[in-house]
C-alpha cells in the first residue's frame, strides 16, 4: 500500500456533507450509527473533532461504523486532517476525519 500527502487544496471535501461534530462525551456507538447511515446514503461522511477526548471517541466511533459497515459488505477508509473553524469568533483547530466508502 502506497500513501501520499495531497495539498490541502486537492484533499477530498463536499461543501454540501452534513458536519458530524463529536465531543469528548459523545457515545462512540451512537455516532458510528450516524456515520454508517450517512455512507449508506451518500458513500461520504465528514467528522470534526476538537482536543484528545473528542478525537478518540470520533476514531472509536470510524472503528465501530466499519465493523456495522461490514456486516453489509461495505468497507470505508478514513483520510485525517487539520481543518481550521470559528467557535465564538475564535480560531480553533480541529481534527477532519473525511471518512469514504471502498471496496472490500
Amino acid at each position: 500500500m502506497e500513501l501520499t500527502a495531497r495539498p490541502p487544496s486537492t484533499r477530498p471535501h463536499h461543501d454540501n456533507a452534513e458536519v458530524l461534530k463529536v465531543s469528548n462525551r459523545s457515545r462512540p456507538s451512537a455516532v458510528a450509527g450516524a456515520i454508517a447511515g450517512v455512507i449508506r446514503e451518500v458513500g461520504t461522511a465528514e467528522v470534526q473533532s476538537i482536543g484528545a477526548g473528542a478525537t478518540n471517541q470520533a476514531i472509536k466511533a470510524v472503528a465501530i461504523a466499519r465493523s456495522y459497515l461490514q456486516e453489509e459488505g461495505i468497507d470505508i477508509v478514513c483520510v485525517p486532517s487539520f481543518i481550521d473553524v470559528a467557535i465564538e469568533n475564535e480560531e480553533r483547530t480541529a481534527i477532519r476525519l473525511f471518512i469514504q466508502r471502498t471496496t472490500p
